[in-house]
């Protein structure tokens, strides 16, 4: 799909908040109602709007220790990539996994509430995965920039 000037003003507007109207949206498009809700449906149905979240503040849900975790697996072959990107999938801790080139074979983006909850997720969760060779955490400082919005 061909995005145009608008289609990507759009996107800008609902990646800042979609929870706006349609009649919001489209005043700040200068396009009616309807060609708003029009075009978000054909966004939707194109898969470029995949889903809509609410961003949750990490400190009231005590989960604001980041812990980026490099993940090295003990052989590279298909199944065993399968069988620990299945695994990953399910533990809750982890927001993110990338499967990343360099020395070891992912890095996970994972919340927890604390040292003692990290803990307790490397010994009893991720190294309990078949396949784990090895891992290297490194534990953020601060954040200093935090955008799930993509520029268009």
């Amino acid at each position: 799909m061909k995005l145009d000037k608008i289609d990507k003003k759009l996107l800008g507007l609902l990646q800042t908040d979609s929870k706006q109207t349609t009649k919001q949206l489209s005043l700040q498009l200068g396009l009616s109602v309807t060609a708003v809700y029009e075009r978000i449906k054909k966004l939707e149905k194109e898969k470029v709007i995949t889903q809509y979240v609410a961003v949750v503040d990490k400190d009231k849900i005590e989960k604001s220790f980041l812990v980026f975790c490099h993940v090295q697996l003990e052989k590279h072959n298909r199944d065993h990539i399968a069988i620990f990107e299945k695994e990953v999938n399910r533990l809750e801790e982890v927001t993110e996994c990338f499967h990343v080139s360099g020395d070891y074979d992912y890095i996970l983006k994972v919340y927890v509430k604390d040292m003692d909850a990290y803990r307790d997720f490397i010994v009893n969760k991720l190294t309990a995965l078949k396949y784990v060779g090895n891992t290297r955490s490194v534990f953020t400082i601060g954040e200093v920039k935090n955008s799930i919005a993509i520029a268009l």
